[in-house]
């Protein structure tokens, strides 16, 4: 089932509603609508409410609604449509002009793409857009979609990107191991680990000339005791880049990362370098190997 809100960080996604209209209204209506999606002839509240029924009566189109949790401010749109003329969904986003630039829609797409079942995802998730709009284009590709075709509807010039399945379903699998040692807000939660890794999976720590081989049991108990015992606090660790390979039912992750917090009461950051492997155990991708090095 598709979610009908979806959290992150710094927004709250709902499901599109009829009361949302006169929101609707304004963004069609936005200069960046215009130009780069169309008009869509809405030129009162009637219409924009016509256009938000259509929308919500349809079974092959779901639009979220993108708010800021700080002020509970409406910003944009995440869109995911089943076109006849595709044979994948297609994945979309529209923020208002006063909105773009602040990274809300690749947090939003993002959230939203890592919460899609597998019956939506099946090998892939598409996206289109105008070859003039470029901020779209440098999104899509921050995102890890791939340019596939050109296409040609009525004189204009689309581009069609992909993003495979495997890779959604690794970069949720990553983010969710980083997520794994976060106590910024409460105690973390060891035990999906379990779910993440094979039951064989080792964790390697590299440091100079030194090498220590962790299993999963050895690797979580001490930082356990350390995230939940005052020692560490206020910590996250967080991938800052990625390159992702894939091949056949092996894949693997290249991850820069950062991390900060408090070490006995003391403030401090770093960064380094993870490697991840993944490989495909009963259709499910899990880690079988972490190998990492902070930078000196």
């Amino acid at each position: 089932m598709i979610k009908k809100e979806i959290l992150t960080d710094r927004l709250i996604l709902n499901e599109l509603e009829t009361h949302d209209h006169l929101f609707i209204f304004e963004l069609v209506n936005s200069a960046g609508w215009l130009e780069f999606i169309g008009d869509r002839n809405i030129r009162t509240a009637e219409d924009a409410l016509a256009y938000v029924e259509k929308i919500i009566a349809s079974p092959f189109i779901k639009y979220w609604k993108v708010k800021l949790k700080a002020n509970d401010q409406s910003a944009g749109i995440i869109t995911l449509i089943k076109r006849d003329d595709l044979e994948h969904y297609d994945i979309g986003f529209a923020f208002l002009p006063g909105y773009t630039g602040a990274g809300y829609a690749f947090e939003a797409t993002n959230a939203v793409l890592e919460s899609l079942p597998e019956t939506v995802l099946a090998d892939q998730i598409l996206a289109i857009t105008r070859e003039a709009n470029t901020r779209s284009v440098k999104l899509l590709k921050k995102l890890k979609f791939t340019f596939e075709r050109q296409l040609d509807a009525a004189g204009k010039t689309l581009l069609q990107y992909t993003l495979s399945a495997a890779e959604i379903q690794i970069g949720k699998i990553t983010r969710s191991f980083f997520n794994l040692f976060n106590n910024t807000l409460k105690e973390p939660d060891f035990e999906p680990v379990y779910q993440l890794c094979t039951t064989s999976a080792s964790i390697i720590r590299k440091s100079g000339t030194q090498a220590d081989v962790y299993g999963l049991e050895s690797f979580i108990e001490p930082r356990k005791k350390i995230l939940t015992n005052g020692t560490l606090q206020q910590f996250s660790e967080f991938e800052t880049d990625e390159e992702t390979r894939i091949v056949g039912n092996i894949a693997q992750r290249y991850s820069k990362y950062r991390k900060q917090g408090l070490l006995n009461g003391v403030y401090f950051e770093g960064r380094g370098h993870k490697f991840f492997h993944f490989m495909k155990e009963a259709g499910e991708w899990k880690i079988a190997q972490v190998i990492w090095e902070d930078e000196v």
